[in-house]
């Protein structure tokens, strides 16, 4: 260990634990990226010994707890559980007056969002932000593109009104930087290589899906939704079967267009939510993996198909631009290049060995990346916005570390 970073790492020690304030529209039990990793997170952070309130919308069935501050919210039409948080400036200006914390951060940019940091603002509360959901690119997607500038106009004042914005990735930070957000700090995403590795790959459960040894399982996980840009999915899929035709297509994850493909692709398996290690087992127990997305602002289950040793196709941006080489741990196609999508994907269909060379390069380089060294580079970030007296000394030391 480096002097410099034994130094940070007691400069932060010695600091005082940290009353935290998150601020979210989405959590679990709900099921996506976000709410995942931020649960990951939270937990940590209260393991580190800091303090932390989440302030979320109410959720149906699910009880409330002593560290959550309940607001009201109103369903997101086409998203069943998922709720937009309504304007509840009054209700955090008293929650803060009580139990005033050193920093809020903000994870959703929604009206909740919006109604903490302006009142964390009004009251010189330090705020960090999340980048975490490309709204501006499901337009295309719903038919209101001509609304897109509107919004990223709005998430970059909302942002750069924030003390530090933390973003997934060093393109990410190039780009919003470019269009003009400011006092942004990389902070990246891990994947649980315990959970998520290729030991869960289940025999019986292949079977259920209709396949022998050596039988090719093709994989999707995610939102069954328009943003996804599912309909690359199948088409890269159909031309799977023409070089593989007792392939199958299995799709886990639920949204407004799983009703539609049912009807319309009875012959693919539809897992629905799937969790924890009866997720890791979807996983290990396909062979490909497609991840067509073009509006992540990380995709989180790109390392988790990596890390479970599946063969990934996936555009060239996000964490598979981040963490993929192409042909030894993934095979990566120019953005929004649907022709080169399912080239790649009917590839991979048509070579065992390929398929077999990208598998195990995938799961060595997901190896070191643990959420360890994530949750650090976080509590550091965090740490750092409270007390303006590290300011000196942790950039230059995470610069250092970072070379």
């Amino acid at each position: 260990m480096s002097l410099e970073v034994s130094i940070l790492d007691r400069t932060v020690a010695a600091l005082p634990r940290l009353r935290i304030c998150v601020v979210t529209e989405t959590y679990p039990p709900e099921v996506n990226g976000v709410a995942l990793t931020l649960e990951r997170c939270v937990d940590a952070m209260r393991e580190r010994g800091h303090h932390v309130v989440v302030v979320r919308p109410k959720q149906a069935g699910v009880p409330d707890t002593e560290d959550e501050l309940i607001t009201s919210g109103l369903p997101i039409p086409g998203y069943p559980g998922l709720k937009m948080g309504l304007p509840a400036k009054s209700r955090l200006r008293q929650h803060w007056q009580i139990w005033r914390p050193d920093l809020v951060h903000v994870i959703t940019e929604g009206p909740l969002g919006w109604s903490a940091l302006s009142v964390a603002e009004a009251m010189h509360i330090p705020v960090v932000a999340d980048f975490h959901t490309n709204f501006h690119s499901y337009g295309r997607h719903y038919g209101w593109g001509w609304f897109s500038q509107f919004i990223y106009g709005y998430l970059r004042h909302f942002h750069n009104r924030a003390q530090l914005t933390l973003v997934p990735t060093r393109g990410m930070r190039e780009r919003l930087i470019a269009d003009g957000f400011k006092r942004l700090e990389v902070v990246a995403r891990g994947v649980d290589t315990h959970l998520f590795h290729p030991k869960k790959r289940d025999a019986e459960l292949r079977l259920k899906w209709g396949l022998g040894p050596e039988d090719l399982a093709v994989l999707y996980v995610g939102r069954l939704a328009a943003e996804k840009n599912l309909p690359v999915v199948l088409s890269a899929f159909d031309a799977i079967q023409k070089v593989e035709s007792r392939a199958k297509l299995v799709l886990v994850g639920d949204g407004p267009a799983r009703a539609t493909l049912e009807t319309e692709q009875p012959n693919y398996i539809f897992a629905g939510i799937r969790r924890g290690e009866d997720l890791a087992s979807h996983y290990a127990s396909a062979d490909v993996f497609l991840f067509p997305s073009l509006t992540e602002t990380f995709g989180n289950v790109t390392l988790e198909a990596m890390a479970s040793g599946l063969a990934v196709v996936a555009y060239d941006y996000a964490a598979a631009a981040e963490h993929m080489t192409h042909q030894e741990s993934g095979l990566l196609v120019p953005y929004d290049d649907t022709p080169a999508f399912i080239q790649a994907a009917q590839s991979l269909a048509q070579s065992a060995s390929l398929r077999s060379r990208i598998r195990a390069g995938a799961v060595l380089t997901c190896e070191p990346l643990g959420w360890e060294q994530v949750l650090d580079d976080m509590e550091r970030a965090l740490v750092k916005t409270v007390h303006a007296d590290t300011q000196a000394i942790l950039p230059a030391v995470t610069a250092r570390r970072s070379q």
